[in-house]
C-alpha cells in the first residue's frame, strides 16, 4: 500500500464499513492511520469506554471531523466500570466543534449540569436522550436555548422532565422538523394544549 496516492488510500478507507475493521487497517501504516483519523465522522461507543472521560477525549482528539456520535449504556452494570458523567459532556462539546447529530441511551451518570455544557455545540441539528433518570426540564431548557439549529429532538423515558418550557422554547425557535416523546412525566392533557400553540404537529413522528 505504500506506492498507492493518498487519494486512493482515503477511497478505500471510505468503503470499509465495519468500524472493526477499519480500526484494524489503520493499524497497518502509518499514513492509513492519519487518514482514518481525518476521515472517521462518527463514532459508537459505550460500556467498553473506560476510563470514560479519558477514553472519550482521546477519541475526540484523534478524530477532529466528528459529526454524529452515540454514547449507549443499554445492558451496563456496575463491573463494566462507572458511565461517562458530566465531566465527559463537557469534553464532548468542548472538543468536537462539528457535531450535529447525538444521542444518548441509558447514561445514568449525567444530569443536568452536564446536559448543559451541550448548549457549546452550535451545529447541534439531531438530539436523542433515552433513558436519562437526573435529567430534567432545566436541562433540556439549556440544550434548546443554545442549541438553535436543533430540528429533530427525541425524548424517552426521562420521567425527571416535568415541566415544557424547553418545548415552548423550541417551537418559538421555529426549526424543529421532528419530535418524539415518549414515557415523560410532562405528557399530559394540559401540555398537549399549549403544545399546538407553540410546535406545528406536522412535526410530530411519534406521540
Amino acid at each position: 500500500m505504500d506506492n498507492l496516492s493518498e487519494p486512493l488510500l482515503a477511497e478505500i478507507i471510505k468503503r470499509i464499513a465495519k468500524t472493526s475493521d477499519r480500526n484494524s487497517l489503520s493499524l497497518v501504516s502509518k499514513q492509513l492511520y492519519t487518514i482514518d483519523a481525518e476521515q472517521r465522522d462518527a463514532i459508537h461507543v459505550g460500556c467498553g469506554l473506560h476510563p470514560a472521560t479519558e477514553a472519550l477525549a482521546s477519541l475526540c482528539s484523534r478524530f477532529p471531523n466528528l459529526w454524529k456520535v452515540v454514547i449507549d449504556y443499554s445492558g451496563w452494570i456496575s463491573i463494566h466500570g462507572k458511565q461517562l458523567d458530566n465531566q465527559g459532556l463537557l469534553v464532548l462539546s468542548s472538543h468536537c466543534s462539528s457535531l450535529t447529530d447525538l444521542t444518548l441511551n441509558f447514561c445514568s451518570y449525567i444530569d443536568d449540569s452536564g446536559i448543559g455544557y451541550l448548549a457549546y455545540c452550535k451545529k447541534l441539528r439531531s438530539f436523542r436522550l433515552n433513558f436519562a433518570p437526573a435529567i430534567s426540564s432545566r436541562g433540556l431548557l439549556s440544550v434548546a436555548v443554545g442549541c438553535k439549529s436543533l430540528c429533530t429532538f427525541h425524548l424517552v423515558d426521562c420521567m425527571k422532565v416535568g415541566s415544557v418550557e424547553w418545548l415552548e422554547y423550541l417551537g418559538r425557535a421555529g426549526s424543529l422538523e421532528e419530535l418524539v416523546v415518549k414515557d415523560c412525566k410532562c405528557r399530559n392533557k394540559s401540555w398537549l394544549v399549549g403544545l399546538g400553540l407553540v410546535v406545528p404537529f406536522s412535526c410530530f413522528s411519534a406521540f
